[in-house]
Parts: C-alpha cells; structure tokens; sequence
C-alpha cells in the first residue's frame, strides 16, 4: 500500500508521510528544497518556531499554487523569543501565509509553562477558535501524556517522538499509550541508523531486505516505520531521495523483516549502552589518575 491518510481522534486524517524543515536552515535554499518536496509529491510540510523556515516554507507553499486543501501543514509552538501560546501561533499563521494551520503542536513538555494542564488550555482554544484544525504534542513521555489527559477536554491527535530501530525499544511504551488513547505518534529521524549510526547491528537485516526487494536501504528503514503505523517525518535535500521516500510507501515488509529489524535494534541499543558505560568509566578513571598526580604533585596525601 502507498503513503495513505491516517484517520486522527477529531475526525480528520493526516497524510502518513511529512517532509521535515529541520535540518534546512533558513533563506532561500529553505524554500527551495521545501518546493522541490512539493514538487515531487509531498504534501505535509513539517516544521516549527523553532527552525526558523516557517516564512521561507511559507513562501514554497504560496509559490507551489496548490489550494489550501491540498496541503497539510504541521508547525510548533517552540516559545521562540519568550513568547507565548496565543502570540506565536499568530506569527505562525503570518509567516507561512495561511488562516489555520492542519497541527498545532507543543514542540517540548518543557515548554508546556506554567504547567501542562494550563498550556494545553490554551491550545484547545486556538482549535476552537479554528486557528488550528487539530491539536498535539512532540516529545511527550508517558507521564507526560497522563498529566495532560487528565486534564483534557480536548485529547491531542498525534504526539511527534524520536523514533529509529535503535530506540525503538525504549519508545515503545510511548508508542503503545498513545494507541490505547488513541493519540497517533509520529516519528522523526528514522533514518539515523544509515545517516548516523552507520556500521551497528541493523545494517544486516535492512541491507539483507533491500537486496532481496531490489530497493535503497532508505526505503526499508521508512517501510519499517510504516510498518509500525506510525507518521513518519523524514527529509533530503536530494530530489531523488525524495522520490525513494514516496516510492517506500509501496514497499511492504513481512512481519519476519520487520521482527529482523526489530531485534537488530535492540542489539545495537545493547551495544551502545555498553559503550556509553565505559567511555564513562575511562573519563571517571582518568579524572581520577589527575587527582592523584596533582595531589602528589602538591604533596596531598589522599590514601
């Protein structure tokens, strides 16, 4: 099956695959590579305060001649320059050139000030007074999601999350509240494992599929995110990057691949703990040898 629409708790749907504006920067080159998404297909554009390309993606948008209905766009309130809730949305709305926004999100629990409950009031009355049509959050944990749900009055659609198959383990208890509330997760930096972490356990199984299926290593990646029922926010500046991502939505791993990828992920997440561990056992040590030599140095008995 291709990219499809994904049905949200407030009746609308979302298109299950986003081009991100994260990574893009600011000035014109972000209004290119946002048009050249477009171009290619995409038609939700991710992005937030906190990138500072909410105007220049504003521009691609207008420039593209698409009616509103044809896209949908996610920004966040980030609390860039201090401001709050009400304020930033209003800059939202003037810098991508819109009346409403299809997701509003509340880009970090930290930024939920003074509180979750209060924020989260704020929100429901920007989607009431439909300056956004749904409401959510981005890298909220479970404790998190409980806090504002019990205050609710309004659930949030979708709940944005750092998901690849090395942390996949760790989020799924995220991923798993959220479906039993009905609160979709979308997942961004998928492709960490290839563009970051290249090398690790997931490689194999992800290079093993990619053969047998003729497609990019990319492609499988984005396949087991789909697989995972997730909205998967993903980006390039390479056109023809672009059109693998869409092309992935056609491409359909069996619960085998998928369990493959999984079980590779949770080896590398070992791996890497294991790593972390004594690269802070080698810094304490060596802190420690420091401590000797200059207490000796300065004649300090520390024994």
């Amino acid at each position: 099956m291709p990219w499809e629409l994904i049905k949200l708790n407030d009746g609308t749907s979302i298109p299950s695959v986003a081009f991100g504006t994260w990574t893009l920067g600011g000035g014109s080159q972000a209004t290119d590579f946002v048009d050249q998404a477009i171009s290619v297909g995409f038609s939700h554009i991710d992005t937030a305060q906190a990138y500072r390309n909410e105007e220049e993606a504003g521009k691609a948008i207008r420039e593209s001649g698409l009616p509103r209905k044809d896209l949908y766009i996610t920004t966040k309130f980030s609390g860039r320059d201090g401001l709050d809730i009400e304020t930033s949305i209003q800059n939202s709305l003037k810098f991508l050139g819109v009346d409403y926004v299809d997701l509003y999100l509340i880009h970090h629990p930290r930024l939920a000030t003074p509180d979750i409950p209060t924020a989260w009031a704020k929100m429901e009355k920007l989607k009431q007074d439909g300056l956004v049509k749904s409401i959510g959050v981005s890298n909220f944990g479970v404790p998190e999601l409980q806090i504002l749900l019990d205050s609710a009055k309004i659930k949030p659609v979708a709940n944005q999350i750092l998901l690849h198959p090395y942390v996949h383990a760790q989020q799924l208890p995220i991923i798993a509240f959220g479906n039993a509330h009905g609160i979709v997760s979308e997942a961004y930096s998928v492709l960490i494992p290839l563009t970051h972490q290249p090398g690790g356990p997931v490689d194999k199984p992800v290079g093993a599929i990619a053969a047998r299926l003729s497609v990019k290593p990319e492609q499988v990646l984005l396949a087991w995110a789909k697989a995972k029922g997730v909205v998967v926010v993903t980006s390039s500046t390479k056109k023809e990057r672009l059109e693998g991502y869409l092309a992935a939505g056609d491409i359909e791993l069996t619960p085998a691949d998928v369990v493959a990828i999984d079980v590779a992920g949770a080896a590398g997440t070992r791996q890497l703990t294991v790593r972390t561990f004594v690269n802070r056992v080698a810094v304490v040590t060596l802190a420690t040898a420091l401590a000797f030599a200059v207490c000796g140095y300065m004649g300090v008995d520390l024994i």
